[in-house]
């Protein structure tokens, strides 16, 4: 991982999804082509580019929020306006920045708190704050972080939320590729020195530390007599208990393999299908897992589980043309706390496992509907720290 800020970083992470992801989808389907899509269904390097992509925008919150601290260091800001004027900010992003701006101002924020922290979240999906319910919770929720945070001046407090909301992306965003985006490049390494790659030659001379060949060809086994269930197999630590997540990671490749020589695209796009579910359990096991939930609050920050509940209305996911978005999968849930006066997505935290998975899976969901919608590469984000819109 090249040295850099945040930003820089996750370019770096979001052209090599790129990469791995070209690369394999050619496997599956040999015409496919960067520019005119696949015909067969995206694999879970796919959704990680427009996944980073979203982390990104998080870090930029994060450095925009970060250029407001710092040029109020001092200075007597009078309104929030002047803030976004003085940084450039201006289009969606401006607008839901004032919003929640506005609504940290009722909550007695000092102005030039507010109008950083509106910022920082503004990067995301604020459209749920439309439901009054939803912007007085987060609103409220947000504003005790806030009254929580270690330092003794409102910018000091500013700071400690947008350098925990940046290290947590960052920290996630690495580790993910450092783990999955590790092993693909040991796979794409290690397939040009094999002849006639099958599945079985995966099983038995592919793998990658941590994983247990015994476990490969047990889930391997097992998953090829489950793929056509409807849903695809998902519950993997109930399927396979005490099984190591990177032993799935070799598997997923395996059944990409497999999918590769299947006679029809049905069948394909099934094997395909659960080997994303196999690399996105390992993902959100153990890879991201700990970003979201560290053992201990790390100094200069609060609470990541804490701010990530106050994040999780705000959730979505970008896939090229379609916008995947948590509130939208709450609204389809039941009422968890069967209080009208709560609004369904305020009752999840993004930070715990369980909440998160069967969303995730909606999200794939949706890629699934709309596979040539992911092969539209979203814009760098690189060039928008410097003007941003």
């Amino acid at each position: 991982m090249p040295r850099g800020t945040p930003l820089e970083q996750n370019h770096f992470i979001t052209q090599g999804y790129t990469r791995f992801a070209r690369a394999l989808q050619a496997l599956v389907d040999p015409d496919f082509h960067p520019e005119h899509g696949s015909q067969a269904r995206p694999g879970w390097f796919t959704f990680a580019i427009h996944a980073s992509h979203e982390a990104g925008k998080g870090m930029l919150g994060a450095a925009l929020a970060r250029r407001i601290i710092d040029m109020a260091q001092g200075e007597l800001l009078s309104s929030s306006a002047q803030v976004y004027d003085r940084v450039g900010l201006h289009g969606t992003l401006r607008q839901d920045a004032e919003k929640l701006s506005g609504a940290l101002d009722l909550q007695g924020l000092p102005r030039e708190a507010s109008a950083a922290l509106g910022v920082l979240l503004g990067a995301l999906n604020l459209e749920p704050l439309g439901d009054p319910r939803t912007l007085v919770s987060t609103a409220h929720r947000f504003a005790r972080l806030f009254f929580q945070a270690p330092g003794i001046l409102p910018l000091d407090k500013a700071e400690a939320l947008t350098i925990t909301l940046e290290r947590m992306l960052n920290a996630g965003n690495i580790a993910i590729f450092t783990d999955i985006g590790n092993a693909a490049e040991q796979y794409l390494a290690w397939r040009p020195t094999t002849s006639a790659v099958t599945s079985e030659r995966v099983l038995q001379e592919f793998t990658l530390p941590g994983a247990r060949p015994a476990e490969s060809r047990q889930a391997f086994s097992a998953l090829l007599d489950r793929a056509h269930q409807n849903p695809a197999p998902s519950d993997f630590g109930r399927i396979f208990p005490g099984m190591s997540s990177m032993s799935l990671v070799v598997t997923a490749f395996a059944l990409l393999e497999r999918a590769r020589q299947c006679p029809g695209p049905d069948a394909r796009d099934t094997l395909i299908t659960v080997a994303n579910n196999c690399f996105a359990w390992r993902e959100q096991v153990d890879a991201v897992q700990p970003a979201f939930t560290p053992p201990s609050l790390l100094p200069g920050e609060v609470s990541r589980p804490d701010l990530t509940l106050v994040m999780t209305p705000l959730m979505r996911l970008g896939l090229g043309s379609v916008l995947w978005k948590f509130s939208d999968y709450a609204a389809t849930q039941q009422d968890r706390d069967y209080n009208p006066l709560t609004s369904k997505p305020t009752e999840y935290n993004w930070a715990l496992f369980p909440d998160r998975w069967p969303a995730l899976l909606t999200a794939f969901e949706l890629g699934y509907q709309n596979p040539a919608a992911l092969w539209k590469l979203p814009p760098p984000l690189i060039s928008l720290s410097s003007t941003p819109s």
